[in-house]
C-alpha cells in the first residue's frame, strides 16, 4: 500500500493514481497536524481493513491534481548511515557508523532546497533508501529487526562539505536538506529491500545508479546497531547510506529528480543565494576517496581498521 500527506497535511492512500483521504478514519486525526502519519502507522493493522474499505467507497482524487508533501513531516528521530555502500567492490565494508539529522531539514516532493550562506567546498546531492520505522524497538536483533520496518521511502541526504570526510556532520542538518517523498511503501510491497535500483538526476543529467544490494551492511545490521544506541520509535526514518559513485553537486536554479524502483521518484529544486558554481557533472574525487577508504580498510577518521 502506498500512504502519502498531500495539500494542506491530510493523509492518504494511493490506489491507480487517485488519492484517497483517510482523514476520516485515523484516531484523534487533527487538520493539518504533523503526526497524522505516525498515528496511521502506530495503528495501520488495525485501520488496514478501514483504509480497503474506503479506497472501494471512494471516487479519490486524481494525484496529478493534489500536491504531494514530506510522507512524515515531523519524525522524532532522522539516523543516516554512513560511508554503508561497497562502491561496487567485493568489500569487505567499512566498520557501521551513523549519526543524526535533524527533524527541521525535511522537505517534501517539489520543495527546494535552500543552500544556506556558510563557506563549503561543495554541496553534494546523496540518493537513499530510507526505511521508516513502525513499532518500537531497543536492542533490536539483526534477526527480527525487518518486522520493525513499517515501510520505504525515497530520500536525498544534502551535504554541505569543508574537506572530503573532515567536515562536521552538523552540516547535513540545515533546513531542507533532507527531502523524502514521494509517499510510503508498506514493507509487504518490497519484498527485498537489497535488491531495488536507485537513481538521481540533475536537470536531467545521470548522477546515480546503483543498486541497493551494494549495501556494505544490510538494513537489519543497521538497525542492530543504532537501536543499541537510540530507541526506535514509529516514525523514525533510517537513510540507509548512498554509492559516491555517482555523487555532485547542487547549485543554483537546478531541478533534482530521484527515483527507487517499486516506490517512486519525486522532484526538488535548488535556491542559493550566493549563486555558487561548480562544474556540472560527477565529482569523481569524492567517489574515489571513498574507494580509496574500502580498498585501505581506512575508517571515515583515517584510521586503519584491523580486519
Amino acid at each position: 500500500m502506498k500512504l502519502a500527506v498531500f495539500n494542506d497535511g491530510k493523509v492518504g492512500a494511493i490506489d491507480n493514481d487517485r488519492v484517497y483521504d483517510l482523514s476520516g478514519i485515523i484516531p484523534g486525526y487533527n487538520i493539518g497536524g504533523q503526526d497524522n502519519m505516525i498515528t496511521l502507522i502506530e495503528s495501520f493493522d488495525s485501520l488496514r481493513g478501514k483504509i480497503e474499505s474506503a479506497i472501494v467507497a471512494d471516487e479519490g482524487l486524481p494525484l496529478t491534481e493534489v500536491r504531494l508533501q514530506a510522507p512524515i513531516q515531523r519524525p522524532g528521530k532522522i539516523l543516516c548511515m554512513g560511508s554503508n555502500y561497497l562502491e561496487g567492490t567485493q568489500g569487505p565494508p567499512l566498520p557501521v557508523w551513523a549519526f543524526f539529522k535533524s527533524a527541521e531539514s525535511i522537505l517534501g516532493p517539489e520543495g527546494t532546497v535552500q543552500l544556506p550562506s556558510v563557506e563549503v567546498r561543495i554541496f553534494h546531492h546523496e540518493a537513499e533508501l530510507v526505511a521508516v520505522i513502525g513499532k518500537e524497538g531497543k536492542n533490536v536483533s539483526r534477526d527480527n529487526a525487518l518486522s520493525h520496518v513499517f515501510g520505504y521511502t525515497v530520500g536525498i541526504d544534502v551535504s554541505a562539505r569543508q574537506e572530503i570526510f573532515t567536515q562536521s556532520l552538523f552540516n547535513k542538518s540545515h533546513d531542507t536538506f533532507a527531502p523524502i517523498g514521494p509517499y510510503i511503501v508498506t514493507a509487504d510491497e518490497i519484498p527485498d529491500p537489497h535488491s531495488l535500483r536507485v537513481q538521481l538526476w540533475v536537470d536531467g543529467q545521470p548522477r546515480h545508479d546503483f543498486n541497493t544490494s551494494d549495501m556494505g551492511h544490510q538494513i537489519p545490521d543497521c538497525l542492530e546497531y543504532v537501536s543499541a544506541v537510540t530507541s526506535l520509535n514509529p516514525g523514525d526514518l533510517i537513510f540507509t547510506g548512498t554509492n559516491h559513485q555517482g555523487i555532485g553537486p547542487m547549485q543554483d536554479g537546478e531541478r533534482v529528480e530521484t527515483k527507487i524502483e517499486r516506490i517512486g521518484s519525486f522532484c526538488v529544486n535548488v535556491s542559493d543565494p550566493l549563486k555558487r558554481s561548480w562544474p556540472k557533472e560527477i565529482e569523481a574525487e569524492m567517489g574515489d576517496r571513498v574507494l580509496y577508504m574500502i580498498e585501505e580498510g581506512l575508517s571515515p577518521g583515517g584510521t586503519r581498521v584491523h580486519r
